[in-house]
């Protein structure tokens, strides 16, 4: 139950992120149903590769599916004034599809009892991977690869997931863990945490 929860609450997420990028990018109806859908249902797809499950097991999430076409239903009719200031609801719904998908891929490794390695890496994949792939479709700098916090908390969720510091059968703690890790993500953009960059030099010696 706590698995099918969180596919429904990260695909209407990401599929609202992925419909405003659309939105914002001057798409047509077809291209934001596109990147939507892409967008909620990629970081799956990468997952499954990861653990191991059959990549069609994505297309069997019925009510995901529908959470995920109501969603950029609501974006595409949705007032103006919603879509006007589209980038804090994108970061937002980002925030929540990151945090909801990361634990959920960690999950899913944890329950075949695959090494941490590889829950942090089902975990980092699941929560990113749609996002990295509807930056690159609307011709984006994707936000996890320049100097961003993005992947660390999805690496964190993996990482607690995979030394059992909550216990994954505990309804209350996964949803504590979502919350935690949806919060340090608002902080991370509030207080603009960096990672370092890698400075390249000329030939005088300047940065």
């Amino acid at each position: 139950m706590v698995l099918t929860v969180l596919s429904v609450i990260g695909s209407i997420a990401f599929a609202l992120s992925g419909a405003l990028v659309a939105i914002e990018e001057e798409y047509d109806v077809f291209g934001i149903l596109v990147l939507g859908f892409i967008t909620a249902f990629a970081g799956g797809m990468i997952r499954n590769l990861i653990v191991g499950l059959p990549i069609a097991m994505v297309w069997h999430q019925n009510g995901s599916f529908l959470a995920a076409l109501s969603a950029m239903f609501f974006a595409i009719v949705a007032p103006v004034s919603f879509v006007k200031y589209g980038l804090k609801p994108i970061l937002l719904f980002d925030a929540i599809g990151l945090s909801t998908f990361a634990v959920q891929g960690a999950l899913y490794a944890e329950r075949i009892q695959a090494p941490i390695e590889t829950v942090m890496v089902a975990a980092v994949m699941t929560g990113i991977g749609g996002g990295v792939i509807r930056d690159v479709l609307a011709q984006r700098k994707p936000i996890v690869l320049h100097a961003d916090t993005y992947a660390i908390w999805a690496l964190l969720a993996g990482a607690i997931i995979g030394l059992r510091w909550v216990n994954p059968m505990s309804d209350w703690q996964i949803y504590t863990l979502i919350g935690i890790i949806f919060v340090l993500r608002l902080l991370s953009m509030t207080f603009k945490w960096r990672l370092p960059r890698a400075r390249i030099r000329d030939e005088s010696g300047t940065c």
